[in-house]
């Protein structure tokens, strides 16, 4: 029990932290581009797991003694070009939307997942067709104006959704054939060069806007790619999946507080009902996999 209290803290924690970053990326771009800040974010979340990668050394090692240890870099490098896609148009998104928004938009990958997994031939139970109905409505009334037409910023976000959805599915088939931190460092290394790329292509790049914005920087970097993916590697050994989906969908809540108090942003009632449905939504469409692990376990002691 101590452990599963563990777990869930963590994952909250990283939740937290992830959905305070989209502040940071908001605020990053006071003084510095898109490519720029993701360029600078990304470098510093890079380092900061190959610490990470370094400190866990002897276990690598010792899985590969054991016979047990699968190199994650080949899959990082596929991973990270998905994940330059998503996160770009993510960054690219802000300078037109709010911090909020795109929190909660991008959350909808909770929803997607289950859904594009119908093309692996996976079953999609009622409750996630509920639940995307739910998310789907409550962008409805989140993002889409009177015209009946998303704004630019949000109409990039829902695309950026779609990237880490593919992203996440990357990740869920490689995930228990290969080593998670160095295709974590594999994708992060990759977005930051990519993004140095672009930035260098598109951007005009100036070392005292950087100095200017280096706690959004930080905190984009090593708190959300360091501290946070260390959080929920740890925090997953202890929970379900699907409770683990949950919990890190919280993200979205954060961050729409995060960009209420920090950033002065303000939603209005239809927008406020609008979350409220897409949170349900998330949060819907995983509860059908718990309820059924609860009564396998019930039937049988030994499932897990």
């Amino acid at each position: 029990m101590l452990q599963r209290f563990k777990g869930t803290l963590m994952l909250l924690m990283a939740a937290f932290i992830w959905g305070t970053t989209f502040v940071a990326q908001m605020a990053g771009m006071d003084e510095l581009g898109p490519f720029t800040y993701a360029a600078a974010r990304f470098a510093l979340g890079f380092l900061s797991l190959l610490v990470l990668w370094g400190f866990l050394h002897r276990k690598r090692e010792q899985a590969r003694a054991e016979g047990a240890y699968h190199s994650g870099w080949k899959a990082g490098l596929g991973a990270g070009c998905i994940m330059f896609v998503a996160s770009s148009l993510q960054q690219v998104a802000m300078l037109y939307t709010t911090a909020g928004k795109t929190a909660f938009i991008t959350c909808l990958y909770i929803i997607l997942v289950p859904l594009f997994a119908v093309f692996l031939h996976r079953t999609v139970h009622a409750e996630n067709w509920l639940g995307a109905v739910m998310a789907v409505t409550g962008l409805f009334f989140l993002a889409v104006h009177g015209d009946l037409s998303l704004s630019m910023g949000d109409a990039i976000v829902l695309v950026s959704a779609v990237f880490w959805t593919f992203h996440i599915l990357f990740i869920d088939h490689f995930a228990g054939r290969a080593d998670v931190v160095e295709l974590s460092v594999g994708q992060i290394g990759i977005c930051a060069l990519f993004s140095s790329f672009a930035a260098l292509a598109l951007e005009e790049i100036a070392w005292q806007p950087m100095l200017d914005s280096y706690v959004a920087i930080l905190y984009g970097g090593v708190m959300s790619a360091g501290v946070a993916f260390t959080l929920q590697i740890v925090g997953q050994k202890y929970a379900d999946p699907a409770h683990a989906a949950i919990l890190m969908s919280f993200e979205a809540i954060f961050g729409a507080l995060a960009g209420w108090a920090i950033l002065g942003e303000v939603m209005s009632g239809r927008e406020i009902f609008g979350c409220v449905l897409m949170a349900a939504g998330m949060i819907v469409t995983q509860l059908g996999g718990i309820l059924r692990k609860k009564e396998m376990a019930e039937i049988s002691p030994y499932v897990s």
